[in-house]
């Protein structure tokens, strides 16, 4: 194992641990090396890798900072170091959307926290049902700030909003935060998702970062049941 991955791994494990506040930054680059006796770019790269995976978020001027998990408790959160969104998932099936809900609005509490905004900062709130093979696959909720991730468009909604970042704004997405339960439908699942009313549905609740840590989506997909299967695999650090 190199010499950064080595040190990723154990900040990794400190994060995990508690060892930094999570209302501070972390110790600067230039700290950290001397203590890890590396050079500061063996300690860049190994700080990237934990940005990529949405465990550390940069600030500028400000320094890096552990993001926190959306998970509790009673919920097992997952961490991914990648976002592929359901037309990429599904391969050379086509995806169609229907748009619920299109607006721009001033984020809640909730939502500008897991965003890591301000209140005043707009956001686009999105609700979209999925179709493939004429058949509901996943309703999508999400918020993104606007000034982050501009020209969305009804174009846009009714392909894939991920190729829009990746393709049209050139920008690069990372790791994700995602809590996972099992719900009850409700009305909309019901209306939209042809659910019977006591059909479950799987819900993913995710936070989403670009590769610079900084998070760009906020959303809960809720599936049909019998439409989603989630695997993980687990890989030894």
């Amino acid at each position: 194992m190199v010499k950064y991955q080595a040190i990723s791994n154990e900040m990794r494990e400190r994060i995990k641990k508690g060892y930094y506040p999570i209302d501070q930054p972390i110790p600067d680059e230039h700290t950290l090396a001397e203590e890890f006796n590396c050079s500061r770019l063996t300690m860049k790269r190994a700080l990237d890798i934990l940005v990529m995976e949405g465990l550390l978020s940069r600030k500028r001027g400000h320094g890096t900072f552990i993001i926190q998990s959306p998970a509790d408790d009673n919920t097992v959160n997952v961490i991914s170091d990648v976002n592929i969104g359901l037309s990429n998932l599904v391969g050379s099936e086509v995806v169609k959307s229907k748009v619920i809900v299109f607006e721009i609005q001033f984020p809640s509490e909730k939502v500008a926290n897991q965003l890591m905004i301000d209140m005043d900062t707009p956001v686009y709130h999105i609700i979209r049902l999925r179709v493939v093979k004429d058949e509901p696959y996943v309703m999508e909720e999400t918020y993104m700030p606007a000034n982050l991730i501009p020209g969305i468009n009804d174009q846009v909604l009714h392909s894939s909003i991920y190729n829009h970042i990746n393709k049209t704004l050139e920008l690069k997405m990372g790791g994700a935060h995602r809590k996972i339960r099992a719900c009850k439908s409700n009305e909309l699942d019901q209306k939209y998702l042809d659910c019977k009313i006591d059909d479950p549905i799987l819900e993913v609740e995710q936070v989403g970062f670009l590769l610079t840590g900084v998070p760009f989506e906020y959303s809960f997909s809720r599936h049909r049941y019998d439409k989603f299967v989630f695997s993980t695999v687990t890989v030894n650090r």
